[in-house]
């Protein structure tokens, strides 16, 4: 082992100093975000400077964000209607098409429109002969696309079938309009929650057509519908008199009388997108109202037909709707004027948000919806705090209690790889959700697997090495191929995860994968300095691990082969079994899946769960499922209530309409109850979740089929497959027996089994391919065996770890990631089995062509020649 050179210590330590740095706004929370509170806003330079002053400006100011089932908040999924905008482009072609095909009347003769599919425009016309004209007019609309995949080509393209004339988007076109129309409405959603000062809102466009909105502090996804719901559309049209002769002419109804309705021009004097300002306001009754100023252009062509029609009625047209149709008094030159209706105070100022934003492009449709309560966030974050706590302190004293001093040396990489895996999660404004937090626990007690690589390599070599110096650097240097193949597995799990996943899903991602990288820095480069330095200052002659496992036997020779068929058979029986449950039983699928609403609610009363199902049925809700959630961490007078509705119609997300009358009639059993937490999933995107679910889970086991087939021989990929089948298959057999929910977290749960599991089978695969090289004419029997108890010890104290820290999370982490954490507690216990049990006594039964790549290629030469 090479000492340390200088500037390698400095960039190590320079490394965690910086992740130290990066994580110390976390420790005060509150204070540094009134601090980022305050420096964000532009206004009131003195008062932030006297505020801020609190937390020092060379200090990093960036924090983890917390997810909305930590913060509370409300969740969006909109999908944009683009086909509606395809739409309304070809009924304003229609009427232009119209009067240049009418130019062209001894050519094309009489034209008349056909119904056609949304987004296309087909005509007839009387003259066939003229069809070339009539193209060679429609093609005139066409504009050429801008984007670099459509260069060369238009939006629109015209054709001729079977005597029709079609007029329709291209697939450039179609592109490139879906692209603006999504990228449009995205901003003014995000002008629109920007106008109303909340906090850290999350709008990110997912997919081609899908907009995700995350608001913290929001007390219901309803209101966060009704401020960016709404498309905003304001025009002002004449009013046509109804004698008047106009074909084009639209009748809309009253906002406030829709029995009565009005006759407008379809074409606008001035509309939305001219408008410079909007403000709530009264008009001269002291009612509320809505005052607006245009533009420059807006104001001349408000001006102008103000002017030209004093006496005759005019409307305001918001969303389809007339607002209003006063009389023009009098010339209106300066461009501004106010808005009156039944307005209450609030509806004046959302109104005027709205304007001051601008118009929706499109229409949007809520695919899913979700509120959490902050009361719901806060004892989320109580608990997994006093789990990590709890866990972190259990891991610590477990290492010491095995290794001694060795244990101290992983306590401190250990806390060390805390520091940094929040720091570089601070670093990159992470959204921290509770699967994350479950992800950070589960990080504690996998990130010593890779000091306990090293520790049991440094106590093999420390009985051959008669150099200390020597034995720890063969020690480092051994481990690495195991801890490299071991974390890239989970690695490749945690992109899949990242990838395929949504949401909280995400967010576990990315903890464990940084939790892995940082594992693998504090493991590889940390514990290395450390223990250097101590071999540097100390000096010693020997050296021996202190610690429980120091009282083991050195070398154990436990025979796993002795009851090879029953250990192999009863696996097998707990996959047929599984599959069997699965089969007969199903799946609890929860809503990720199946679609439909779910809703929390606590009261302080004795839970009546009958009087809950009784007042549901009395609104047509006799297929809810109501079940009472049990936790231990719950105050006496604390009773949880689960409600579970199906999707109306199979494939809607419940309304709102539906919604509240559910809670009015919660309410009227119980007027105490209070609902924490609402999720509502429509069956398009539940339909969408299964299919990604399944494609994450096959996606990540063909992957590391293909990895370890690379690394290893075909046999090893062909075992430790089978085994991972088999933790995934006797898992979920698990929860169809005891129909625990299967969602969206349990999928991250089995990928996050995947990737343990292989990790413990690799390790031990490394073993053996060291082996095969080693003892080349030692049977494969007796070369298995060897392997795994050589590994044995790593094996117990990376699952023991692993599990102390995940039950703590188990019992202290709250019921609402319970199921999540079961999961992945009783995957590592079958994924321990599985590489002892099931992996090597399939290698075993496959058998290993045990020739070096030399005889090999000789024996294939022989063969064809």
């Amino acid at each position: 082992m090479q000492r340390p050179t200088f500037w390698k210590r400095i960039g190590v330590w320079g490394v965690c100093l910086l992740c130290l740095w990066l994580a110390l706004p976390n420790a005060f929370y509150g204070r540094v975000e009134r601090h980022n509170d305050l420096a964000a806003q532009p206004a009131a330079s003195a008062e932030i400077s006297t505020e801020t002053s609190s937390w020092p400006s060379w200090l990093s100011s960036g924090l983890i964000n917390l997810g909305l089932d930590l913060r509370g908040g409300a969740h969006l999924l909109a999908e944009v209607d683009v086909d509606g905008v395809a739409r309304e482009r070809m009924d304003a072609l229609w009427p232009e098409l119209r009067d240049a095909l009418r130019g062209l009347r001894t050519q094309v003769g009489t034209i008349r429109r056909l119904d056609a599919p949304a987004g296309e425009l087909h005509l007839a016309i009387s003259e066939p002969q003229g069809m070339a004209a009539a193209l060679d007019a429609a093609r005139g609309f066409a504009t050429p696309v801008s984007t670099l995949s459509g260069a060369g080509q238009s939006d629109l393209e015209a054709r001729d079938e079977n005597g029709t004339l079609v007029l329709r988007y291209t697939e450039a076109g179609r592109a490139q309009m879906a692209d603006r129309v999504v990228a449009q409405s995205l901003e003014i959603i995000r002008r629109r929650i920007d106008e109303a000062g909340t906090r850290e809102p999350s709008i990110l466009r997912q997919g081609a057509d899908r907009i995700l909105i995350e608001v913290p502090g929001i007390d219901s996804a309803e209101t966060l519908k009704s401020l960016i719901g709404t498309t905003a559309k304001l025009s002002f049209n004449q009013v046509l008199g109804s004698g008047a002769a106009n074909s084009d002419a639209i009748t809309l109804p009253s906002a406030t009388q829709p029995e009565q309705s009005y006759t407008l021009d379809p074409r606008a004097v001035v509309t939305g997108e001219d408008l410079t300002d909007s403000q709530p306001s009264f008009d001269q009754n002291g009612r509320p109202a809505v005052t607006f100023r245009f533009d420059s252009s807006g104001a001349r062509a408000f001006g102008d037909f103000t002017a030209a029609h004093i006496g005759e009625p005019f409307a305001i047209v918001l969303d389809g709707k007339v607002l209003s149709a006063p009389v023009i008094q009098s010339h209106i030159p300066g461009g501004s004027g106010i808005i009156t209706g039944n307005f209450t105070v609030e509806q004046s100022t959302e109104l005027s948000t709205l304007l001051r934003a601008g118009a929706l492009p499109a229409e949007l449709h809520f695919l899913e919806e979700r509120t959490i309560g902050p009361e719901l966030g806060q004892d989320s974050i109580t608990a997994g705090a006093r789990a990590a706590a709890v866990g972190l302190a259990a891991v610590c004293v477990l290492m010491v209690l095995s290794y001694g001093g060795f244990g101290l040396v992983a306590t401190f990489a250990l806390g060390m790889n805390m520091a940094m895996l929040i720091g570089l999660l601070s670093a990159i404004g992470a959204t921290l959700t509770l699967p994350g937090i479950a992800g950070i626990v589960l990080t504690m007690g996998m990130a010593v697997d890779a000091n306990v690589l090293i520790f049991e390599r440094i106590r093999e070599e420390l009985r051959v090495e008669k150099s200390v110096w020597r034995a720890v650097g063969k020690g480092f240097d051994n481990a690495f191929s195991a801890i490299l193949d071991s974390n890239l597995t989970g690695l490749l799990t945690a992109g899949l995860m990242f990838w395929l996943g949504s949401g909280p899903v995400r967010g576990f991602a990315v903890t464990m994968g940084l939790g892995i990288l940082t594992s693998m820095f504090t493991a590889i480069f940390v514990t290395k300095l450390v223990l250097q330095g101590w071999l540097e200052w100390r000096k010693p002659r020997s050296l021996k691990m202190s610690g429980l496992l120091s009282r083991l036997p050195a070398q154990t020779s436990i025979n796993f082969f002795r009851a090879q068929y029953a250990t192999f058979g009863a696996s097998a029986l707990a996959v047929v079994v599984s599959i069997f449950l699965i089969a007969s039983m199903g799946l609890n699928l929860g809503i990720d899946f199946k679609g439909g609403t779910s809703i929390r609610a606590e009261t302080h009363q004795t839970l009546d769960i009958g009087a809950y199902r009784s007042a549901l049925s009395g609104i047509g809700m006799e297929d809810a499922v109501i079940t009472e959630v049990f936790d231990p961490g719950f105050a006496p007078d604390e009773h949880v209530v689960s409600i579970r509705i199906g999707a109306e119609g199979g494939d809607a997300a419940l309304s709102q309409e539906t919604l509240t009358k559910v809670q009015e009639a919660l309410r009227a059993a119980d007027p105490g109850i209070a609902f924490t937490s609402v999720e509502t999933i429509g069956g398009k995107v539940s339909a969408e979740l299964l299919w990604t679910a399944l494609l994450a889970v096959g996606a990540a086991t063909a992957g590391i089929l293909v990895y370890v087939w690379f690394r290893f021989e075909w046999q090893f990929s062909v075992g430790a497959v089978a085994a991972l089948i088999h933790d995934v298959v006797v898992t979920l057999g698990v929860f169809s027996l005891f129909q625990f929910k299967v969602d969206l977290t349990i999928v991250a749960a089995l990928l996050t089994i995947l990737g343990y599991s292989i990790n413990d089978t690799v390790v031990v695969f490394d073993r053996v391919r060291e082996n095969l090289r080693k003892f080349r004419q030692m049977p494969l029997r007796e070369l298995l065996n060897l392997s795994a108890n050589e590994t044995l010890s790593r094996t117990l104290m990376t699952s023991l770890t692993t599990l102390v820290a995940l039950i703590a999370l188990l019992v202290l982490g709250g019921d609402v990631i319970r199921g999540f954490v079961f999961a992945i507690t009783f995957g590592i216990v079958i994924g321990t089995w599985s590489s002892i049990y099931v992996a090597k006594n399939i290698v075993l039964m496959l058998g290993v062509d045990r020739r070096s790549r030399e005889e090999r290629e000789a024996a294939l030469a022989a063969t064809h020649g």
